[in-house]
Parts: structure tokens; sequence; C-alpha cells
């Protein structure tokens, strides 16, 4: 104090970051007020409104490239173009997921191959990705740089089994690296994009990508 103008103290108070907090007054004391904003239904019904009608424009504007993204893949291999796989949401209910297929149709047997590996299962079990994924396809590996395979969840929002912005919707195996955090991320709609993806994708952990997500919902 003899020494600096300011000295700002950090209370030992972790669990404020529950929700949002702020300091009011009470008759002359200074008290602190926690809030959660899922709890506002006129908050959450304009969230859904902009997540319905935002989606709607946007599978409009970028149908051209969903329908050349669907051509290149199918000129690429022949196969399907659409990837569905089964996901968590909103109050732990399971969906089905669309996206474009980036990885070849023998995915699941280049997979035991590389799993084979101790390294290779190590590095993907730490992060849930590998940074050079030899199962992705040409065209696959485009889409996936350019998030235009995130695409087809558009009409995931338009269900209404998804959000524009909210965690990553992950699948049943990957609750319990969530532990306790699971309850609030079955709190909100998955969204197409949030957070970590935003703040590093590939390059941060998946400790890093909870936390994120977590952060998330409970400062909705």
């Amino acid at each position: 104090e003899e020494r600096v103008q300011r000295v700002l103290y950090i209370p030992d108070m972790y669990m404020l970051t529950a929700s949002t907090a702020s300091i009011r007054n009470i008759d002359g004391m200074p008290v602190i007020s926690s809030s959660q904003g899922l709890l506002n239904p006129v908050n959450v019904f304009i969230k859904s409104v902009i997540d319905y009608v935002g989606a709607v424009i946007a599978l409009i504007i970028f149908s051209p490239v969903m329908l050349w993204a669907a051509w290149r893949i199918k000129r690429e291999d022949g196969g399907p173009v659409f990837f569905i796989q089964d996901r968590i949401g909103w109050k732990a209910q399971h969906f089905k997921t669309y996206k474009f297929r980036s990885m070849h149709t023998n995915a699941d047997e280049i997979t035991r191959k590389l799993f084979a590996d101790p390294e290779i299962f190590a590095a993907y079990k730490e992060g849930n990705k590998m940074k050079v994924d030899p199962r992705v396809t040409k065209i696959g590996a485009f889409l996936r740089k350019t998030s235009i395979d995130e695409l087809p969840q558009l009409w995931n929002v338009i269900k209404g089994d998804m959000s524009l912005v909210g965690p990553r919707p992950i699948v049943k195996k990957e609750i319990e690296r969530y532990g306790e955090y699971f309850r609030e991320y079955a709190m909100v709609l998955p969204g197409i994009t949030g957070m970590w993806q935003a703040s590093g994708r590939s390059d941060t952990t998946y400790e890093e990508r909870v936390a994120m997500d977590t952060w998330y919902v409970r400062n909705w």
C-alpha cells in the first residue's frame, strides 16, 4: 500500500462462477447477486426464434455451397453424401445429427488399424481428434477446414434438436468425460458452433473444451 496507488484483492469465491454475479446494495450493505439466464423464459424464447429464423435464412444463402459439396463428395468415391450419427442433446435426449461425409467409406477399418498403435490411440483419446487423419478424404479435409461439413446441422436447428450457438454435441461415450459437468451440458441445446470452436478448435484439450462449454452455460 505504500508503493502502489491501487491494490486489487481477489476473494476466494470460486463458486460464484456458477452463474453471472453482480454487486448490489441493500440498506447500505453490499451483497453479491447471482442469476441464471436460462430461467428467463423471454430470453429463451428470443433465442429460439433467432435460431429458427437464422437457420432458415442460412440454408437459403448456403444452398448453392451445399449442393456443390454434395456433388464433390459423390464424385470423389460414389459413397453417401451425409454422415448421420446419434448424439446427446438437451435433457440428455438422443437425436440424429447430419453432416457432410468427410471420411472414406471404410473409415472403421482404417480406424482399427490406426488404433492398434498405442501412441496414436493415446493422442486421439486426449483430444478426440487427429491433426493428420488418414481416414479423411481430399474433399473432406477442405470441408472440415472451412466448416462446410457442419452446414447440414442447420436442419437440426430447424427441427429443434440444436441451436446455432451452444456446447458441441457429444456422443454417449463422452458423457463420462464431462463427469459432474454433464448436468450443465444437458441444460441447453447443443450448438453448431460454440466457445471452444472459436477459441482454438483442435488446439484445445478436451478438458479445456468442457470448461468452456460449462462456462457458456453458467453465464448464458
